[in-house]
């Protein structure tokens, strides 16, 4: 069997695992937040971490009503201009953690004395080591090159992370983390469906994602897992952008993937949905039941954790059908290193 689906498969037990190995590390982190409460928090990652950043952005702002900026890294390493923090909380999120910008941004965090918190699967690492937080992943060795595993762990550390930092009123939350590991396995056994939904997809050489709010993460990772492993040019989008001007794309046939959970941002998606339907786009759906992919969650806010599973299965699926190898796609390799 592909590691690729082993991978997928052992994502109940790797949330299970860093929400009970971990927890002492994010209340520690998180008291030292409320103690002395940043103006903002930047994140530092690239690749499959970056889109799991976009979640932050929401999961962040959401819940501790925090503006989240994504770092732009070659400022640190290439044009040698680090932007001042001012007392940022600032977040390195690296699955190897070996990438030298992504230090290089923990590095002049820590110059600037803020708070800095690497989440990584290997913290002995680089950028682990230029932080003065470490949050492990907790999901053993991913061998597939396309990240799947490490991409909902850093999820779930970053949704245990900004539950833990709530105000003591507004922690009821909490607890909802710990139903997220049953959740992702009533997913899982709807995994037949991807086959299902594979055999339907057509045979474009294009195709777009859109998703909003917590669920633009789920868009941008599912693209980057149809690109990774299908080779097909995949777009994603927040709906509201799409209607600025790329939805003159859409023409008969053309594939959509629109992600559709229940916070109040998805009722944009779902009306969108609904125009390309009429547009005559061929739209493949992934979200609670009634979707052509369901996903199972225990809240809006943690949606993201079960809801690119659909997507990966997806991905894979598809590119059996296509005879590409999943575990190696062509020209990637597990850790790249950019400056």
């Amino acid at each position: 069997m592909p590691h690729l689906w082993q991978e997928i498969a052992e994502q109940p037990d790797i949330v299970a695992r860093l929400l009970e190995r971990e927890r002492n590390v994010v209340e520690r982190i998180a008291a030292r937040i409320r103690d002395r409460p940043p103006p903002f928090v930047l994140i530092a990652a690239r690749g499959t971490s970056d889109n799991a950043a976009r979640y932050a952005q929401y999961v962040f702002g959401a819940m501790l009503r925090l503006p989240v900026a994504l770092a732009a890294p070659s400022l640190f390493t290439v044009a040698e201009a680090p932007p001042r923090l001012d007392g940022a909380l600032v977040i390195g999120i690296s699955q190897s953690g070996q990438s030298p910008d992504i230090a290089a941004v923990m590095r002049a965090a820590a110059d600037q004395s803020c708070v800095t918190v690497a989440i990584t699967n290997d913290p002995s690492a680089p950028v682990a080591s230029a932080t003065d937080e470490v949050l492990a992943l907790e999901a053993g060795i991913e061998r597939s090159v396309a990240a799947t595993k490490t991409y909902v762990a850093s999820l779930a550390a970053l949704a245990l992370l900004a539950a833990a930092a709530e105000p003591a009123e507004r922690r009821s939350r909490y607890g909802a983390l710990d139903t997220v590991p049953e959740a992702l396995r009533r997913t899982l056994d709807r995994a037949g469906l991807a086959a299902t939904e594979a055999a339907a997809w057509p045979g474009a050489g294009r195709a777009i994602s859109i998703g909003r709010g917590f669920h633009l993460s789920t868009a941008h990772e599912a693209a980057l897992k149809l690109k990774e492993l299908t080779y097909v040019a995949v777009e994603a989008f927040s709906s509201a952008d799409f209607r600025h001007g790329p939805i003159v794309m859409i023409e008969d046939g053309f594939p959509v993937l629109a992600v559709i959970g229940n916070s109040a941002f998805d009722q944009d998606v779902a009306a969108l949905a609904e125009t390309l339907r009429v547009r005559q786009a061929k739209l493949l759906t992934v979200g609670p039941s009634g979707a052509d992919l369901p996903f199972d969650a225990p809240a809006a806010w943690l949606e993201p954790l079960t809801a690119i599973l659909p997507g990966q299965l997806l991905a894979g699926r598809i590119a059996e059908r296509a005879g590409i190898d999943v575990d190696r796609p062509r020209g990637l390799s597990k850790v790249t290193r950019t400056i």
